[in-house]
């Protein structure tokens, strides 16, 4: 058990959305200078200036590409201040060397939080050399606590890094898994679709035959019928191939659409109360994203009623034009709330209002409460 949880860390790779160098790397590095300035002329007994320098430089430069190459950087820096410290001892110079180097921590922690398993392993072994060379060669005069909190520094820095690398990779995952989930549910709803379609493409051909030869000009009417749902029923499946889903059993029924928004209401007896409008054409509206916005509304209502401090009032509106529906969500909740909601739901959301072809926004709304809108295009053209 022990052997395989250390094969799978040596074999851990980068993650691989490590930032690049950006504004805040150039000022972080210009604070470290200002400080190593400042400590350079106002401190006294401080090593040789030249020794000052190389120190500074093995601090201040590695940080720059920290997270592109994070075993480079530590072997640079900490490989230049052993050699410092060797220097120092075998010259005999005294003095000792900037606080502001304690900025190697940095260091330590991006080791764990953007290299390999392999480059984590390999640069915490140089990182604790150098603690181990000033303490043998006698470089500092430090106690035995002060050697163990300087391991504790670095071990801490490490532990940093790895804790926040896996928090992130479980963040992803539950991402990842909640848009996966959509997608899933999303395909189950175009099936179901597409099964009713096709059922009533088979009832209107039974009939269609069974009427041919005594009233021809029904038959007709029914391969008009018949024409009209094989339509919208390659609609549908030409959703689906955008869509993977896990096989699961399914019921063959039309899905809840825009006109099952409005069972969504409910009477001032329920807090908070739920007000539906509907407003313009909705005829020729796609089932899927008639069942998106049901769906949607759903979601939003409950996450209103979970985390909406003292709110009074839902108000839904769906509006439909030549386009697009936009689905508009408002409760009168209380700011303080936070409005964190459980689990990964507006990732959900969005991901469904993408995968249609729309867009998707929460936030606060500009007097109290949450808002949430949601605008699709009649077709729902799948990305």
């Amino acid at each position: 058990m022990a052997t395989n949880a250390l094969r799978s860390l040596w074999a851990e790779p980068r993650p691989t959305n490590a930032p690049g160098l950006g504004p805040r790397d150039w000022a972080l590095v210009s604070v470290l200078i200002c400080w190593s300035v400042v400590e350079a002329v106002l401190r006294q007994n401080l090593a040789p200036r030249p020794l000052l320098l190389l120190e500074v430089l093995a601090v201040l430069g590695p940080l720059l590409w920290r997270r592109t190459h994070p075993l480079v950087a530590v072997a640079v820096s900490f490989g230049t201040l052993t050699i410092v410290d060797i220097v120092r001892i075998l010259t005999g110079s005294q003095g000792a060397l900037l606080n502001s180097s304690i900025a190697v921590l940095i260091l330590a922690y991006a080791l764990f939080r953007w290299g390999s398993g392999r480059e984590a392993a390999s640069g915490l072994g140089v990182i604790l050399l150098w603690p181990a060379v000033i303490t043998t060669l006698g470089a500092d005069s430090a106690s035995l606590a002060e050697v163990v909190a300087g391991y504790a520094f670095f071990l801490f820095a490490a532990a940093l890094g790895t804790a926040i690398r896996y928090r992130t990779k479980i963040r992803i995952r539950d991402i990842d898994h909640a848009k996966a989930r959509e997608r899933e549910q999303l395909a189950r709803d175009l099936h179901d679709t597409v099964a009713h379609h096709v059922s009533g493409i088979a009832i209107q051909a039974q009939a269609g035959r069974a009427i041919a030869d005594s009233h021809p000009e029904r038959a007709i009417e029914a391969l008009a019928i018949i024409e009209d749902a094989a339509t919208r029923t390659l609609t549908e499946l030409r959703a689906i191939v955008g869509v993977l889903r896990a096989t699961q059993d399914t019921e063959f029924a039309p899905q809840p659409g825009v006109a099952e928004v409005e069972q969504l209401a409910t009477d001032g007896r329920t807090r908070p109360c739920v007000k539906v409008t509907l407003f313009g054409e909705f005829d020729d509206l796609s089932p899927a994203v008639g069942a998106a916005i049901y769906r949607l509304a759903q979601e939003c209502i409950t996450n209103a009623r979970r985390h909406a401090r003292h709110a009074t009032q839902v108000t839904v509106a769906v509006t439909g034009d030549a386009d697009q529906v936009r689905l508009t969500i408002e409760d009168d909740g209380s700011a303080a709330g936070g409005r964190a909601p459980a689990g990964y739901g507006l990732v959900g959301m969005r991901e469904r209002a993408s995968l249609l072809g729309g867009t998707f926004h929460a936030g606060p709304a500009a007097e109290r409460g949450w808002r949430v809108e949601a605008v699709l295009p009649r077709t729902g053209t799948p990305r």
